[in-house]
């Protein structure tokens, strides 16, 4: 009976060792690179196109439905996450903080529970509610930007006026559920709120480097990348992915006004594919910056 008692404190030793050397293993992968990413990040100007997408969104209510038909369980959601976050872990964390952060706890706090209040809504939404309609808007911000041949390899679409009325049956969906890999990077980096201001930060950016590198799963897709070419292209361009990432996760992180801008940047992603597309079609015979001159077009 002892030996088994201790073959299982064995074992369950050697797995929080593996957790551990994997954490760290991560951890020093997005330190080391952290640096020249920001730089990366301010020369694309990529972040620029979650603002454009609010802007074209705007002002293209062909795009609207799949937004208006979701509303109602998005905002049911997001209200009951967001309150019982505040609720349940607000003051907790706060106490935990006061340490840390001093006059600036409070709204160190606040943004960290805001953080976290997107981050599980984002999981329920995206995986529940919004992931076909986010798909459509994608698509039909696409056609909008007559990339309609594009868009016939991941669905059927029809003709007409209406980007959002000729989509039909869907053949491909990419939008993958939310990744081990993710929730251990943000678990991981929760710590990194209790060191003021430069901790919020470095956090904020490290998950959006994250966040930045999903949003073009459907164009990947579309543009049938492998797995090598579609990991060979976030690598080359981690900067402008991260710039974007940050904007929009800045963004969702505004209660109430989440889903609206779930919305816009899935938009202004879109936006910057057809940009990308304009300037290089194939994006495996990169002779130039192309992410940084389809910036260049919000300007």
């Amino acid at each position: 009976m002892a030996e088994s008692s201790q073959d299982t404190k064995s074992a369950a030793n050697r797995a929080v060792q593996s957790i551990n050397e994997k954490a760290q293993g991560i951890l020093k992968q997005d330190l080391s690179k952290a640096k020249g990413v920001a730089y990366d990040a301010l020369k694309s100007k990529a972040y620029l196109y979650p603002l454009k997408g609010i802007l074209y969104f705007l002002s293209h209510r062909s795009l609207w439905k799949p937004f208006t038909s979701k509303i109602g369980p998005y905002l049911a959601v997001s209200a009951a996450v967001v309150g019982g976050m505040f609720a349940l872990t607000y003051l907790p964390q706060l106490a935990v903080l006061v340490f840390t952060s001093g006059p600036l706890a409070p709204v160190t706090t606040a943004l960290l529970v805001l953080n976290e209040s997107s981050t599980i809504v984002n999981i329920i939404s995206r995986n529940w509610i919004l992931q076909q309609a986010i798909l459509d808007t994608f698509d039909g911000t696409l056609i909008s930007r007559n990339a309609t041949t594009m868009v016939r390899e991941g669905r059927e679409v029809s003709s007409g006026s209406d980007p959002i009325s000729r989509l039909g049956k869907t053949l491909k969906n990419p939008f993958s559920k939310f990744s081990p890999t993710a929730l251990v990077r943000y678990v991981m980096y929760l710590p990194l709120n209790f060191i003021p201001l430069f901790g919020t930060a470095a956090f904020l950016f490290l998950q959006a480097r994250s966040r930045g590198q999903m949003v073009h799963g459907r164009y990947f897709q579309l543009k049938k990348l492998s797995a090598s070419q579609k990991q060979e292209w976030l690598e080359k361009h981690t900067g402008a992915y991260t710039a974007f990432g940050m904007v929009a996760t800045l963004l969702e992180m505004s209660p109430v006004a989440n889903i609206f801008f779930t919305y816009t940047n899935t938009v202004g992603a879109a936006l910057w594919a057809a940009d990308i597309e304009e300037i290089n079609s194939t994006m495996t015979d990169e002779t130039a910056p192309t992410l940084t001159e389809a910036a260049k077009k919000v300007q």
